[in-house]
């Protein structure tokens, strides 16, 4: 891609002085609609801060790439603007960054899926080469920006004979900057090391520059670089190795190609070369960060299912309030009425793929630890602990293990399959039956097996435990009644332990015995709380603290949550439970204290905002809400920042 070609003088400004980052977007806009490249000036800009929400635009060294996809682009450009001050609160990959380069993409949302990811991952790439950035920040003037630009598509000829020759395989959950700039970071610095790298990046666009057999073959190692599963590894079969996170070689790639090289990880082992699915691999690392990295894929996979879940019956319920309708909302598939009828299949829809959060969260936690012959057992799991069982077999008030179980069995299934894989030893002409019959075979009876007799009885005992403390209080007292039913609520966001408990406060509240204002509230709280906490950290800690993959689940958090649906916000749990357990019990707890001492009285078991006029006492009801949503943010942001704060101390303290 010619970079120069995608821009002109008249959209280079050069020594500038702007005060925020803000303010440097809309000099940039400006200049984009007065070359007609945009249509909208306000929709680009909202379009361009709605970006900056979900991952950081800042990079090292000064830059900054923000970036914006929408119809009001009219074609693909970039614009430039050279500070003459420092931009200090500008979010940065490097922390320390202090912005005073920024280019602004603005692409077609035709194209970006292509000259998106094309034109970002090239721009950050070329800019890593401190030859290229020094060339533009000494530029006098718009004519000579634009000609040292062009310099970047003029590839040198690289005549240098190398010794040693490391593969790279780089990914990071969102599959943009972070992949490319790592691989350039490590080729970078193995061309001054008389190493030759080859990189193949595994980004949103798929595997770019896929290694080659005889690249492998001639590899003295590999670094993985990446925060998700590697695709493909038993490629890799019998190398030396190193593995780390993907941010990792932008700081310390000469010490990760001295050690893939004198003292790497161990080797890449698989079983069978005979079929790529056949094989699996260990990596020597810690049990629980093998685990941690089999959650994180697990949950860059299931966030597309809540999303999806969630627009679905965001669209269809808050459809049903603009229209006045909410309360026949289940009646409309029976009343004839086309237009309602479709709102009811959408909100059936919705609630249909929400079934497939915890089966497509387990397989996918499988398939982490030992690739595609423990996807299926692994899905399976899922879907007992979504208790999706328990519909197919008719049983009435199954009781199924939720988060807990999809961990459980997604693991279970994920070491099982491995365990096989390595045990098994076939004739070579009976290999083709090990990952099409055995393995998922053998697997998927150790699953139900474990799930009949281990999880589903453990998750039964629990309902009936919950139920005993709850009953046992009777009305002897509010407050301990309601912090009971508001920690069981939220323990586990829709989990066996919240059902438990719903099932019971629901019967007090028909017998006319104990309203539902603790329960209803719990429902809300967390969710809309962790939601609250992805838009706040950077307001309240001048940075973020949660990654990619939570910011976006973190939007859809709080609608789902003013909807009253707290699953969306599981992927949190998944990932820290400690943390956010606890946090989101307290929080739940206080705000329903607090909406219970100042009078708010709920008896219908309608959580979602429509049912929230007919709470008595509304006021005292939404400043319980607010308290304990505000109490789950606050928390969420300072134990976090102080985990990433003594996380650098030790790291600083390593490398000192």
């Amino acid at each position: 891609m010619n970079l120069a070609k995608m821009t002109n003088k008249n959209l280079i400004v050069l020594d500038v002085s702007v005060a925020t980052k803000e303010e440097a977007i809309r000099l940039l806009i400006d200049k984009l609609y007065k070359e007609n490249i945009i249509s909208s000036k306000e929709k680009f800009f909202d379009t361009v801060m709605e970006r900056e929400k979900h991952s950081p635009t800042g990079l090292e060294r000064g830059l900054a790439i923000p970036h914006g996809k929408c119809d009001s682009v009219n074609r693909s450009a970039f614009a430039v603007a050279r500070l003459n001050n420092k931009i200090n609160d500008w979010e940065s990959i490097d922390e320390s960054n202090e912005v005073d380069l920024v280019f602004l993409l603005a692409i077609p949302k035709s194209e970006k899926e292509t000259t998106h990811l094309k034109l970002l991952s090239e721009l950050s790439v070329a800019l890593m080469d401190e030859n290229f950035y020094n060339d533009l920040s000494i530029s006098k003037n718009a004519d000579e920006f634009l000609k040292n630009l062009n310099r970047s598509d003029k590839e040198e000829k690289d005549t240098n004979k190398y010794d040693k020759t490391v593969l790279v395989v780089t990914a990071c959950a969102a599959g943009i900057a972070h992949t490319y700039m790592s691989a350039e970071a490590l080729e970078k610095v193995g061309k001054e090391m008389g190493i030759k790298v080859i990189s193949e990046k595994q980004g949103a666009s798929g595997i770019e520059d896929r290694h080659t057999k005889e690249q492998i073959q001639k590899a003295d190692g590999v670094i993985f670089a990446c925060d998700v599963a590697v695709k493909n590894i038993e490629r890799y079969q019998g190398k030396s190795f190193v593995k780390v996170r993907v941010a990792e070689p932008l700081k310390h790639s000469k010490n990760l190609l001295n050690k893939v090289l004198q003292n790497p990880d161990g080797k890449v082992e698989v079983l069978s070369n005979e079929e790529a699915f056949t094989s699996t691999y260990e990596l020597k690392q810690g049990t629980l960060k093998e685990m941690m990295e089999a959650v994180m894929t697990g949950i860059s996979y299931m966030i597309p299912v809540i999303v999806s879940a969630g627009l679905m019956m965001g669209i269809a319920k808050l459809t049903a309030v603009a229209i006045g309708q909410i309360d026949n909302m289940g009646t409309f598939i029976e009343s004839g009425n086309t237009f309602y009828e479709l709102l009811g299949y959408l909100d059936m829809f919705g609630s249909m793929i929400f079934k497939f959060i915890y089966p497509i969260f387990s397989a996918y936690v499988a398939y982490s630890i030992a690739d595609r012959p423990a996807l299926v057992p692994g899905f399976v799991g899922g879907a007992f602990a979504g208790g999706l069982h328990f519909t197919f077999w008719g049983v009435e008030g199954g009781v199924p293990s939720g988060f807990i179980g999809a961990l459980i069995l997604g693991l279970v299934a994920g070491y099982v399959t491995r365990f096989l894989n390595e045990n098994i030893k076939l004739n070579k002409n009976l290999q083709a039956m090990k990952p099409m019959f055995l393995l998922p075979g053998i697997t998927m009876l150790v699953i139900f097996l474990l799930n009949f007799y281990a999880v589903d009885p453990a998750f039964g005992r629990v309902n009936a435990f919950i139920a005993n403390i709850i009953e046992s209080f009777g009305t002897a007292s509010t407050i301990a009644l309601t912090v009971v039913i508001a920690a069981c609520t939220a323990f586990d966001l829709g989990g066996p332990v919240n059902k438990a408990a719903g099932a019971i406060a629901i019967g007090l509240a028909a017998d006319g015995v104990f309203p539902l204002t603790a329960r209803v509230l719990s429902i809300v709280i967390p969710p809309i709380g962790l939601g609250l906490a992805t838009v706040l950290d950077k307001i309240i800690v001048k940075r973020r603290v949660f990654d990619d993959n939570l910011r976006v689940v973190g939007n859809s958090s709080i609608i789902l949550g003013l909807i009253a649906v707290s699953e969306g916000a599981i992927p949190f749990m998944l990932k820290n439970p400690l943390i956010t357990i606890p946090i989101n019990i307290l929080g739940a707890i206080i705000g329903s204290i607090t909406a219970v001492m100042l009078g708010a009285i709920q008896w219908n078991p309608l959580p979602a905002i429509w049912g929230w006029p007919l709470v008595e006492n509304l006021w005292a009801y939404l400043v319980g809400l607010i308290v304990g949503t505000l109490f789950i943010a606050l928390a969420n942001i300072f134990i976090r920042f102080n985990i990433i704060k003594k996380q650098k101390k030790n790291d600083m303290n390593k490398t000192a």
